[in-house]
């Protein structure tokens, strides 16, 4: 149980005291704030395995705050101080230390730019006041290094169209994704009522004077959809973009057709995502794929000239680290342009929730250690990264990139610094104010039958909201 009498505060200390592989029912924590001129007190109370620890903790705030900044910086005091607690009570730290957010490089750099802490000292101040561990201070600082794609324009937009459909859903998968073979008779429709969306998104990009960045289509598995309704949703998105991304997950949807299709309307890079190369693996969480289909796949994407990512994941049930390992060595054999690794998060929208990885932290940590050092170590380098809920070992997401060739819609999506308009079902548009430094959201609904009977509704709001 957690309670606390700074009800915004709740939470990020569940989400803090989960991260420590805690059930709210085996920890009591009781929190309370009180604030005399500038000092704030922190007073916790903690009961867990028959121990009870109380400690309050004081600190200073700079009454010269605005607002916003104020809550943000009393919030992470007292996740510091409830961290500090928790490595007492469980004899353990976390690689991320107190940091319990989404997007950890984000929060360096807004630190930078509230001048908090000085760019060149951001690891330091990373490792000694969040209590991070060093090789994650020093990849944040790596990843801002390498984000020099980033342009602060509220005029400048990326569009991300969504296809909330696959082949066969995989077990770890918690996305709102439906099966083809359940939709089947939707996608028709599902496809007419996107281009409704776009002609709508065209006439607000018009009105705003909006210049489009990039483009995304992602899932699901877009590549899903037949070369005929590629081409139909191709043909609407026609903006002169140098970055045009489709999802292409599951090899076995991959054609020279689609391809085809894809390189007409000058789409530029692709994600096919092997996930891994061990076949037993894939064949247990639910992904019907050959090896020999994904490296088809591969070649035929090379010889039509794309850009292409491959995902892995680290986790997955039944793989040790060597298993793994032959993972990372064979996408290396491969020399792809973007490499995305993520960790396993098992969430409860997913079939695999009661058979997660027998592996320990400390395995899991052991295979994202070997990706970053043998991808860095072969001219790799760390372009973004994010956190998700459930992760094993409280681990990341990172993407990789060589030769320049980063994905600016990643980066901008998970740092937030453009407005990106989403499309389709289960897509969400976030606005962007720069100047302002605040950002609204608007989702559209989740699921493909809900679209298609509500897209008038839907586009009034988008139309109401980019107002």
């Amino acid at each position: 149980m957690v309670s606390t009498n700074r009800e915004e505060y709740l939470i990020e200390l569940q989400d803090l005291i989960k991260l420590f592989g805690l059930k709210e029912d085996e920890i009591n924590v009781y929190h309370n704030e009180s604030q005399i001129g500038n000092r704030i007190k922190n007073d916790f109370v903690i009961e867990y395995q028959n121990q009870k620890i109380e400690k309050s903790y004081e600190y200073i705030i700079d009454m010269t705050l605005n607002v916003l900044r104020n809550k943000s910086y009393r919030k992470r005091m007292v996740k510091n101080h409830l961290y500090l607690i928790l490595t007492i009570v469980t004899n353990k730290t976390l690689v991320w230390g107190s940091l319990t957010g989404v997007r950890p490089t984000k929060f360096a750099r807004d630190l930078i730019m509230n001048n908090e802490v000085r760019e060149h000292l951001i690891e330091e101040c990373l490792e000694r006041e969040y209590y991070m561990q060093k090789s994650r201070a020093k990849l944040v600082n790596m990843i801002l290094k390498n984000q020099k794609c980033i342009i602060r324009n509220d005029n400048l937009i990326d569009l991300y169209v969504n296809i909330p459909i696959c082949p066969t859903r995989c077990l770890y998968c918690s996305f709102i994704s439906s099966e083809e073979s359940r939709v089947k008779d939707q996608i028709e429709s599902y496809v007419d009522n996107l281009l409704k969306e776009i002609d709508a998104v065209k006439d607000i990009i018009k009105n705003k004077a909006y210049i489009v960045r990039t483009i995304y289509i992602g899932g699901g598995t877009p590549s899903v959809l037949s070369a005929s309704l590629l081409d139909k949703l191709l043909s609407a998105l026609n903006f002169p973009v140098s970055e045009f991304t489709v999802e292409c997950g599951r090899a076995d949807t991959i054609t020279r057709e689609k391809l085809s299709v894809l390189k007409k309307h000058r789409v530029t890079r692709l994600s096919i995502n092997p996930q891994t190369f061990c076949e037993a693996t894939l064949k247990r969480i639910g992904r019907k794929q050959k090896n020999s289909e994904v490296l088809s796949a591969y070649s035929l994407a090379l010889e039509f000239g794309f850009n292409v990512n491959m995902d892995i994941i680290a986790g997955l049930p039944g793989e040790k680290l060597g298993i793994f390992k032959r993972t990372v060595n064979t996408l290396l054999e491969l020399y792809p342009d973007n490499i995305t690794v993520h960790t396993l998060s098992v969430k409860n929208g997913a079939l695999l929730k009661n058979d997660v990885s027998s592996l320990s932290e400390r395995d899991i940590v052991k295979m994202i250690d070997y990706a970053q050092s043998k991808l860095i170590e072969n001219g790799y380098k760390p372009y973004y990264l994010y956190r998700q809920k459930n992760q094993l070992g409280g681990l990341e997401n990172v993407g990789y990139f060589r030769d320049d060739k980063v994905c600016i819609f990643n980066i901008d999506s998970m740092e937030e610094t453009n407005t990106v308009i989403g499309i389709g079902a289960g897509a969400i548009s976030k606005r962007v104010f720069n100047i302002e430094n605040r950002i609204e959201r608007l989702p559209n609904v989740k699921f493909i039958g809900d679209y298609i009977s509500r897209i008038d509704e839907m586009i009034e709001k988008k139309k109401k909201f980019f107002e």
